[in-house]
């Protein structure tokens, strides 16, 4: 009898453990199921924004105020007739003169207004000829020493070059300052425009003029680190942009978080006028100190603002201490007040005399 109890009660829990088996899903011994077809996620699209290790370069540089341009002249001949002037540089070349003696090289008119053609031929007087006349001068000088001679003579500077090669600021108004030739208008100009403009200011005055242009300094794209005082006020800082700025060179500029801030900080980007609107863009600084993120170490572009906000616990400090500092003064004085009168009360006035 036990025996049957024994085998009904085996059957029994082979049974619950098959229907157990198949309820769990198991099909050790079923047909295999048609693998479901997974969709892989499409990959990430790359940021729009520029960060560390994704920078890009910056459109072509605009010059603006107060930019300082480096301007140079490469050719600035005055238009003919030219009146040769003290100064001037000429080459001069001559067929003709003593071989051992030749007169072929640029000689600079000298203060006197003469050129020196050296001891055998001695020294001409040119100042207020033109370059045609200047040939007749010399060759008639030389035709006390030689004969059969020709004389070429070319302008090969003129002491007007002097009054533009240097360093030229760009004004407020956007001009740059080109001595006795005037000035022109440069802003919002790329360095090729602002070439194209000034050779055509100079050809009012020169024979085809050239001039190679550069920025000297480039003080007109900057971006702003912005840091909340801890209730005490705001403190700005203005640096230049290079194209490789990120958020961390930033921090660093400014010698790093101060103790009323906290690491909570955004970029504020502003958006060109009419077109869109102000972008915002968180900055995780611990990460990118302390775990070499470089997902929100962001390039930063001329205009942005690296704002960096203060500490809650330091601010609330802050405004409690500016609201109950009147009222421990007044109690203060009251104190002392108080205190005066009872010492006179007991003691009476002092005796002075």
């Amino acid at each position: 009898m036990k025996a049957c109890q024994q085998r009904t009660s085996g059957l029994c829990w082979l049974l619950i453990a098959a229907v157990w088996a198949a309820s769990t899903g198991c099909t050790a011994f079923m047909e295999p199921r048609n693998p479901v077809p997974v969709t892989p996620n499409p990959p990430p699209a790359a940021s729009p924004v520029p960060r560390e290790l994704e920078k890009v370069t910056l459109p072509r540089y605009v010059i603006e105020p107060p930019d300082i341009l480096l301007i140079e002249g490469v050719k600035l001949v005055p238009k003919s007739p030219h009146r040769i002037e003290t100064f001037d540089v000429l080459l001069i070349r001559v067929v003709g003169a003593f071989p051992e003696q030749p007169i072929d090289d640029t000689y600079a008119v000298d203060a006197d207004g003469t050129v020196n053609l050296g001891p055998t031929y001695g020294r001409v007087n040119v100042v207020g000829y033109t370059i045609e006349e200047a040939e007749d001068q010399i060759r008639d000088q030389l035709a006390k020493v030689l004969t059969d001679v020709e004389v070429s003579v070319s302008l090969i500077q003129s002491v007007g070059a002097q009054q533009i090669t240097g360093q030229h600021l760009v004004a407020m108004d956007g001009r740059v300052n080109l001595g006795t030739y005037g000035s022109v208008y440069v802003a919002g100009m790329t360095l090729e425009e602002a070439t194209a403009a000034i050779e055509t200011k100079l050809a009012e005055r020169l024979e085809d003029p050239e001039v190679f242009v550069d920025i000297l300094a480039y003080n007109s794209k900057v971006f702003y680190v912005i840091t909340q005082g801890g209730g005490m006020g705001d403190d700005v800082v203005r640096l230049p942009v290079t194209g490789n700025e990120t958020v961390i060179d930033a921090v660093a500029n400014i010698g790093g978080i101060s103790q009323v801030s906290s690491t909570k900080m955004w970029i504020a980007r502003p958006a060109p006028n009419g077109v869109g609107c102000e972008q915002i863009l968180p900055v995780s600084w611990n990460e990118i100190a302390q775990g070499a993120s470089t997902a929100t170490n962001y390039q930063l572009m001329p205009g942005d603002r690296l704002f960096i906000a203060q500490d809650r616990l330091t601010a609330f400090n802050t405004v409690v201490t500016k609201v109950l500092n009147p009222f421990e003064r007044v109690f203060g004085f009251v104190s002392l007040a108080t205190s005066t009168a009872n010492r006179i009360v007991r003691f009476g006035l002092p005796n002075t005399f």
